[in-house]
C-alpha cells in the first residue's frame, strides 16, 4: 500500500463523519441531486471511487435500476459502505478496486459516475480508458470534480487593502500539480490538479464525448455556513461533465484496439 492509499485508510472516518448521511450541504443539496438527474434512465450503474457508498445507494434506488456497483481501493470506506444499506431499491454491490483496473468485462454498464474522485486518481488516462471499456455504446459517464480552474492550488480570496477590494486569485492553472493538503486539523489528503482540457481530451481519445457541462453555483446550505461565503456565491466549486460513449453508424467501437467491429 503506497502513501496515498494509507492516507485514505487513516482518514476515512473524517470523510464519513463530515460528508455523508446528510452532514455536508454540498452533497445533500447539490451532488446527490445532480447524480440522480444524470443517472436517471440507466439500468446498470458503476460508481467509481464510491467511498462509503452514498451515490451507490442512491443509484440502486433509482427507478429501473437492475444493479448498482461501487468500487473503491480503501477498505475502511468499503467496510462502512457494507454496513449502510439502501433505504429502498435493490441491493448495491461493492468491490475493492482502483479506477484504472476495473474488474468487469467490456460493456458491462450503461452508466458510470465518478464524484470528486479524479482529483485523487494518479493514472488518469488508464482510469478513463477503463471507464470507456466497461461502458456499452451509448452509455454515459457522469464526471463531477472540484472545479479545476477555481480550485487550483494557490487560488483563494485576496483582501487588497491598497485598492480596498476583494478578488479571487487563480493559481497556476495550466501546470499539473500533485501534493498532499491538510484539509482539517491533522487530516492530510492527496490531491492532483489538472486543467479541464486534460480530462476532456482523455475522454475523447477513448470515444467519450462531452454532451453537457455544468458549473453550478454553490448551494444555499454551503453559503450559509459563514457570512464571508456570500462573497463566493458567483464562483462555482463544482464542474460536471456528462460524456457519452460513441456509437458509429458502421458499428465500429472506437474505444477498442484497432476499432473492432461489432
Amino acid at each position: 500500500m503506497d502513501e496515498r492509499d494509507q492516507l485514505w485508510e487513516i482518514n476515512a472516518g473524517w470523510w464519513q463523519e463530515g460528508f455523508t448521511e446528510g452532514a455536508d450541504a454540498e452533497y445533500a443539496e447539490q451532488l446527490l441531486p445532480l447524480a440522480a438527474e444524470h443517472l436517471a434512465g440507466s439500468s446498470r450503474i458503476l460508481d467509481v471511487g464510491c467511498g462509503e457508498g452514498q451515490i451507490t445507494r442512491l443509484a440502486s434506488a433509482l427507478p429501473g435500476v437492475e444493479r448498482a456497483i461501487g468500487i473503491d481501493p480503501t477498505w475502511a470506506q468499503l467496510t462502512a459502505a457494507a454496513s449502510r444499506r439502501p433505504v429502498r431499491g435493490g441491493p448495491s454491490l461493492l468491490a475493492r478496486a482502483g479506477a484504472a483496473t476495473l474488474p468487469f468485462s467490456a460493456e458491462s454498464f450503461d452508466a458510470a459516475v465518478a464524484c470528486l474522485v479524479f482529483e485523487h486518481v494518479v493514472d488518469v488516462d488508464g482510469a478513463i480508458a477503463e471507464v470507456a471499456r466497461v461502458l456499452a455504446p451509448g452509455g454515459r459517464f457522469v464526471f463531477m470534480l472540484n472545479h479545476p480552474l477555481l480550485q487550483t492550488p494557490g487560488s483563494g480570496w485576496i483582501d487588497d487593502h491598497i485598492l480596498d477590494e476583494q478578488y479571487w486569485r487563480i493559481g497556476p492553472y495550466l501546470i499539473e500539480d500533485e501534493g498532499v493538503e491538510e484539509v482539517d486539523k491533522d487530516v492530510f489528503i492527496p490531491f492532483i490538479h489538472r486543467p479541464v482540457s486534460r480530462y476532456v481530451n482523455a475522454m475523447a481519445r477513448n470515444g467519450l464525448y462531452v454532451t453537457r457541462m455544468e458549473e453550478p453555483a454553490p448551494p444555499p446550505g454551503f453559503l450559509a455556513r459563514a457570512a464571508e461565503y456570500e462573497n463566493a456565491a458567483t464562483i462555482p466549486r463544482l464542474l460536471l461533465l456528462r460524456a457519452e460513449k460513441l456509437v458509429t453508424p458502421s458499428g465500429v467501437d472506437e474505444t477498442s484496439p484497432g476499432g473492432r467491429r461489432r
